[in-house]
Order: C-alpha cells, then structure tokens, then sequence
C-alpha cells in the first residue's frame, strides 16, 4: 500500500514493515526493500506513485535485516538502481562476514539469511557524512553496526530504518532483543537529533511515520531516555 507523506515522499506498507520512495530531484530513489515476498508490494507502489520499478536511480539500505533487504537482490536485477549501505552492514548481506553467532541480535541475523537472496553486484559502502543526491548519510549504530539514516534537507524527510519503533504516537529506542548494543542506539538518538537538519517528515521501519515535527519528536525521545 502507498502512502503519500508529503511532497515527492511516500510510505510503501511491506509485511510488518516500512519502505520509502522518494523523487529526490528527478533520482527516484527507494529507501529498504522489506521481506522478500515484499517485491511485488514495492514495484505496485512504485506504478502507483507514476513511475516504473525501472526508473529507480538509486536504493538506499538502512541496515542489514530480513525486513529491509530481503526484496533488494529481485529489485536491484530489474533496474541500474545504484545501492547504498552502511560499510559495517555490507559484509553481512554479501556473505563476507558472519553476524556474530553469540548475540541473540546475531542468530536472528543468521537464521534471518536464509531468506535473503544476494545481490549480485556489492554495494557502494556509505560513511557518516556521505551525501547521496540531497541525502546525508549518519552512521547510527546500536541496533546494527552499519546502521544508517538517510536525511534530506530537500525533501524535509529522515528515514531512520530500526534506530526508533513508532507505537501509539510514540517512539522507542530499538528493543535490547533486536539489539547489539542499545547503549549505541542510545548515544544515535541523540547525536542524529543534535547534528541532522530539522525536518517534518520522520520515517521508521516499524510504526507509523511523523508527518510534522519529526525531528522534534526524535529530540524529545533523547531527553525522555536521558532522564531514565
């Protein structure tokens, strides 16, 4: 199902999980790809906001999970889409490197794999700072080590993957049993909301998104878990 937030930004409802599409200056660029029986949900939304799965310019991964990779190596065989991850992550999806087996985080990650297609090309390794069009890249760990939003001052949008869960109007930091270190995600909340421009739009993973105050909204989550 699409979604239309605001501008040339769009909510795409995957199975239990968010993706994003966005006419960033004529790039469409989508932000994660859901679960792997997602595709045929993502490339519908895409003919429903006027384009064609073809026409994606670039893919943006937050971090490696089933829920936001597992439709990418299916989309990204379509298209000349460029894909983008954080250089932590990559190895993961790419089979370079195992999620370490002796973190809950870890073993969901690895028994996730098994329903994870590979791409067949790597992706471009993102960094903090590394600007994408009008996206800015933060490197936002804790919940993954590559974790990473994806800001555009143009498009008044965040798209901050699992950093925060949405329930009720509310936000949480990433739950310790879907967490490596949630002391991390704890120090990202504050420092995405201290360094990123403000914006309206705040796109999560799981929840419903903010439309307005966004950015607002994730600097108050930081001064609520600051006082716990």
């Amino acid at each position: 199902m699409l979604v239309h937030l605001r501008g040339d930004v769009w909510q795409i409802e995957c199975t239990g999980v968010n993706a994003y599409l966005a006419d960033d200056d004529g790039a469409l660029t989508l932000i994660d790809t859901g679960m792997g029986r997602d595709g045929g949900t993502i490339r519908a939304a895409i003919r429903e906001a006027g384009y064609d799965v073809r026409d994606l310019d670039r893919i943006l991964i937050t971090h490696y999970d089933v829920d936001h990779v597992g439709s990418l190596a299916s989309l990204a065989a379509e298209t000349d889409a460029d894909v983008y991850m954080g250089a932590a992550d990559a190895p993961f999806l790419m089979g370079k490197e195992q999620p370490p087996g002796l973190t809950l985080k870890g073993f969901i990650q690895r028994a996730g794999k098994l329903l994870i297609d590979r791409p067949d090309h790597d992706p471009t390794l993102v960094a903090d700072g590394d600007e994408i069009g009008s996206f800015t890249a933060y490197h936002t760990p804790g919940h993954t080590p590559g974790h990473t939003a994806y800001v555009s001052d143009a498009l008044d949008a965040a798209f901050v993957g699992d950093l925060v869960f949405e329930s009720d109007g509310e936000l949480d930091p990433s739950p310790w049993f879907i967490t490596y270190d949630t002391e991390s995600v704890r120090e990202s909340i504050h420092e995405l909301a201290d360094r990123a421009p403000a914006v309206d739009v705040l796109g999560m993973g799981h929840g419903t998104p903010f439309v307005r105050d966004g950015s607002i909204r994730l600097a108050e989550l930081g001064e609520r878990i600051e006082q716990q």
